[in-house]
């Protein structure tokens, strides 16, 4: 996966602050009485040229840190690679052309350069190429590519020292799968390929065989609100067409005889996934099965999860995976679940299963045990270990009779991770509420092993954890080493009070001082990832105990006129006590008059008052934005109260009950906090979100009459849509019936008078925003005497994307309220 490291590269000069109060080009279209075409919209010049600024390259470290890879990339896709077509199936959206999952951000040109800074060279793309992933070997000697081009998808590789990249095979399928996998020696890859006698694709029937009939028969299986669900004979068949592929063993090193170095394994399945063991003797594959539900994405179809010899000359089924029927509401599967390879031994499988018939309701002493198998896998699997709560991960250590597991009670949101040796000793390293940013300890840091697999990084007694640092005055990352003896902590690294700087690659090296001290395998140096509010994001390499540092990388602020805004991190009081925060922003040159009010925010849920009003502003980031931001309303003289807390308190089975109550609670005390403050006027504020933020919106203006207007993207309004639960809501429709119904604005349409903007896109792809929630709200509002807008974006998800979709939104949003509430 590519991690975002910065933004862009070069920038274009701001512009006159004159031309920020400047309208869209496209005077608003208003007649709502029936729909209307109205063209792309853009949005005030100096947004565009935020937008368009070219970003910074996709950052990817090697495994030794010795290299960086670049992957350069657009700003924003355009509208006709975000229209390309696709097929909704099963839950996927498969792009036919290039037998892979449909995608619209692309790499379109990679650089490899050096830790050190001496060697960068350019990694030439053939004609007509582009990046669709990346994926180094754990060895850092080889790079492995998937490039998509008209005709399909490509696996292509190079090694650092030579940086070209070669064919390795074409007709890559990655349509349900990744499509490719390094092997442990760090040299082959093992991929799926389209099998090469496949037919056309199937050709739709003119008449249906028959009526399309679903049964239920007394089961009890609570069902989310999917989308690209199969629903015909027809999508049955493009599944299997798309979905069939073959393994195939490749190694690279072939060179331009590629065919050579392919040899193909076993015959043709569904593959979902696939690995080797460490010793690469062995298979872990999981292939889907018939028959294919219609209530369910292809992750709940029945699936065989067996080991395959890589010769071909064993094959044993581990287990057959029935149909996700009869699961409870954060239940989980009975029988094996999680099936991966242990970091140690040869080749020996470990999995989970739940000692509760896999419904977290039922009260028992443990919930999960963990399990293990070894090759051949004829014998009788052995118990690891129990854990009280839901497992929810298990991390190998060097000794390999060690084990870090975690585990999770989700009554009260509570984490814990502990050590069980081989001498049945068991070591808490940390107990505390998974909401409680404060009190994080810091992820464990891992490290791959020689054969791939990834361990706890540990040197002698020590392990190594670095986190978020998050304090009442904003974050402070840090990194900590950890004893196994005494559970102290000795910290190694700690960002300043100015800056925000994560660590992001821990080094070994023996190069310390050209003396020989220190000793190979001791961590020496550290990658950090540094930005502030007023330098883009950048990496440094330090020198552990030192202050000094050596700058990576010189990306440049990408948009300078961002920097002219003023930012400031607010914390403020909920009537009932609840600390609340959010990040506020003023325009460029702002005199100190009142402005007027956008107020943007996202509801999360929480157990106790304590960990709900934890600070989660942070001062010190770099501002940046892309797509259709609220924060490009502070430079068209809005006050922006960014990340406004929305905090949900209260026991998880019931919290919902007071959702209305504690949502209007918290947008009036930030509207007071604004309005004590002398920035903005409470007299013209508007509130707006995406997704459950949208849900949110809705809410407040059906509920409350504190905003003059509002703008809800992508969002939910009828939870009788969602009758199986929503967002943190455990119960159905059936056992809280009034919470559903007081939390669906639909319902509640004749009371939204402030006028509200709905923006959803056509494609939505996200559980429970489907695109008919945002048009009958419309309906609804429209039904009942308010004033409303939908917008309705074609070809686009959950998320905007397109170019033309962007600026489009950002138009529309900055004409709305400087319509309804700048006024």
């Amino acid at each position: 996966m590519w991690i975002p490291c910065a933004v862009a590269i070069d920038h274009n000069p701001p512009r006159d602050r004159a031309r920020m109060q400047t309208a869209p080009r496209t005077s608003p279209n208003v007649h709502l009485d029936r729909p209307n075409v109205v063209g792309w919209k853009e949005p005030p010049r100096v947004v565009i040229d935020v937008l368009d600024a070219p970003p910074t390259p996709w950052v990817s470290i090697a495994p030794d840190a010795k290299w960086i890879l670049f992957v350069e990339h657009a700003a924003m896709p355009s509208l006709a690679d975000v229209a390309r077509p696709m097929l909704h199936l099963a839950g996927v959206r498969i792009d036919p052309a290039t037998d892979a999952r449909h995608q619209t951000v692309f790499g379109l040109g990679l650089v490899l350069r050096d830790l050190e800074g001496k060697h960068e060279r350019r990694i030439e793309l053939p004609a007509g190429k582009r990046i669709s992933s990346v994926r180094w070997s754990h060895t850092s000697q080889r790079i492995a590519c998937l490039l998509v081009g008209e005709s399909g998808t490509g696996l292509w590789s190079t090694d650092v020292a030579s940086a070209r990249l070669e064919l390795v095979v074409d007709r890559i399928n990655a349509t349900i799968s990744d499509g490719y996998e390094w092997m442990p020696d760090g040299e082959r890859l093992l991929v799926t390929l389209v099998p090469p006698c496949r037919g056309p694709s199937p050709v739709k029937t003119a008449l249906p065989r028959g009526p399309t009939v679903l049964e239920a028969a007394g089961d009890t299986t609570p069902l989310r609100t999917y989308q690209d669900l199969l629903s015909s004979e027809q999508d049955e068949r493009l599944f299997e067409h798309h979905a069939f592929s073959m393994l195939a063993l490749c190694d690279p090193r072939g060179g331009s005889e590629v065919s050579s170095s392919i040899v193909t394994i076993g015959h043709e399945r569904m593959f979902w996934g696939f690995e080797a063991s460490p010793d690469g003797e062995w298979l872990l594959i999981n292939a889907i099965e018939r028959p294919f539900s219609y209530l369910h994405p292809y992750s709940g179809f029945p699936h065989s999860i067996e080991c395959w010899r890589i010769d071909g000359s064993a094959h044993v089924t581990i287990t057959h995976v029935p149909t996700a029927e009869n699961i409870p509401i954060e239940g989980v599967r009975t029988g094996p679940r999680h099936i991966v390879w242990s970091a140690h031994g040869d080749a020996r499988l470990v999995w989970l299963e739940a000692l509760d018939g896999g419904d977290p309701r039922v009260k028992v002493p443990h919930r999960d045990k963990w399990m293990e198998l070894a090759a051949p896998f004829d014998a009788a699997p052995r118990e690891i270990l129990r854990l009280e709560h839901r497992a929810s991960g298990l991390s190998w250590m060097h000794d390999s009779q060690a084990l870090l597991a975690r585990d999770y009670d989700r009554d009260r949101r509570w984490t814990r991770l502990r050590l069980f040796d081989a001498h049945g000793k068991v070591i808490t390293l940390d107990d505390r509420s998974a909401r409680d940013r404060y009190g994080d300890p810091g992820s464990i840091l891992f490290e791959p092993v020689a054969r791939g697999r990834r361990i706890v990084r540990q040197r002698g007694e020590w392990i190594f954890r670095a986190g978020d640092g998050e304090t009442p005055e904003g974050p402070r990352p840090f990194l900590d080493r950890q004893s196994l003896a005494t559970l102290a902590t000795e910290r190694l690294f700690e960002s300043g009070t100015d800056a925000i700087e994560s660590p992001a690659t821990l080094i070994d090296d023996d190069r310390v001082d050209g003396t020989g001290a220190g000793h190979r395998g001791e961590p020496r140096l550290l990658v950090t990832h540094h930005e502030s509010s007023v330098s883009p994001p950048n990496l440094r390499l330090r020198k552990l105990g030192h202050d000094a540092f050596e700058m990576l990388t010189h990306f440049e602020d990408p948009a300078p006129i961002l920097r002219e805004l003023t930012k400031e991190s607010l914390v403020y009081t909920r009537a009932d006590g609840v600390k609340l925060s959010g990040e506020l922003y003023l325009p460029p040159g702002w005199k100190g008059e009142r402005l007027p009010i956008v107020l943007w925010a996202y509801p999360h849920d929480y157990v106790d008052t304590g960990t709900a009003s934890q600070v989660s502003a942070a001062k010190n980031r770099f501002t940046r934005v892309g797509g259709p931001s609220q924060l490009f309303f502070a430079l068209c003289g809005y006050a922006v109260l960014d990340d406004a807390s929305m905090p949900i308190v209260g026991d998880p089975e019931t919290m919902n009950d007071t959702f209305l109550e504690q949502a209007v609670a918290s947008a009036k005390a930030a509207i007071d906090e604004l309005d004590r403050r002398g920035v903005g006027d409470r007299t013209r504020v508007g509130v707006g979100g995406h997704s459950y933020g949208a849900f949110m919106t809705a809410c407040l203006l059906a509920h409350s009459d504190l905003f003059k207007a509002g703008i809800a993207r992508s969002g939910a309004y009828n939870r009788t849509l969602t009758p199986f639960g929503f967002q943190a809501e455990r119960r159905t429709l059936w056992e809280a019936r009034d919470s559903y119904l007081k939390l669906s604005p639909f319902l509640n349409a004749h009371t939204i008078k402030a006028p509200l903007l709905l923006v959803h896109g056509e494609k939505d792809e996200n559980p429970g925003t489907h695109y008919l929630q945002s048009e009958r709200l419309f309906h609804a509002i429209k039904g009942t005497g308010g004033t409303a807008r939908f917008v309705s974006l074609p070809h686009e998800g959950h998320g905007y994307r397109a170019r033309e979709s962007v600026l489009h939104v950002l138009a529309e949003q900055i004409e709305w309220f400087d319509r309804y509430v700048k006024r």
